[in-house]
């Protein structure tokens, strides 16, 4: 059985807003490393769709982007892609499937066929399934910036404090900090 990632962009006052952070090369070969190392990615509809609308387009090579850019958006077209939806059931995005039926039921079983992991990116999905007990592991990639705005990370809340056990935190040129931690409990 594979393990449940959650892996988003933060700033240090919790903002996960996509357009907040630093979206260098740098920020780019890591969350392509992340990508490489997990055998699926997990998304809401929203984020699904936010991801549809423009990364397609530069791995085609349609939108010039740069080297580190371009290498996420050909690792992403490739990767397997599952995506939580309620309300859409078509997603033509290459390698792009729809993850039916009860939540818990429906993400256990993909993490019990991804032996290398599963990679989820999308906030309120992420919230859902700690809710559920799911997520395993956090990737969170602090960025050196207060938004003052949200959506914030965990804005619908939790039953309880979840402790963690840091395995790695790795400051970036940037300023960023890569943080990677396990459950603890």
């Amino acid at each position: 059985m594979g393990l449940l990632t959650f892996s988003i962009n933060v700033t240090l006052d919790g903002c996960v807003d996509h357009q907040e952070g630093i979206a260098d090369d740098e920020t780019h070969a890591h969350f392509t490393r992340l990508m490489d190392e997990c055998g699926a990615m997990l998304w809401g509809r929203t984020t699904y769709e936010m991801m549809e609308s423009y990364w397609p387009a530069v791995a085609r090579g349609d939108v010039d982007a740069p080297p580190a850019m371009r290498e996420w958006a050909l690792k992403l077209d490739a990767k397997p892609k599952y995506v939580v939806s309620a309300t859409r059931r078509d997603f033509p995005w290459t390698n792009s499937h729809h993850l039916d039926g009860d939540l818990r039921t429906a993400v256990q079983a993909l993490k019990d066929q991804t032996p290398s992991g599963v990679l989820v990116g999308s906030g309120k999905l992420a919230t859902a399934l700690d809710r559920l007990d799911l997520i395993d592991e956090y990737e969170f990639l602090a960025h050196p910036m207060i938004a003052g705005h949200g959506p914030t990370l965990y804005q619908g809340g939790l039953p309880g404090t979840r402790r963690l056990d840091l395995i790695s935190a790795e400051p970036l040129n940037n300023g960023a900090i890569a943080l990677h931690y396990r459950r603890a409990d």
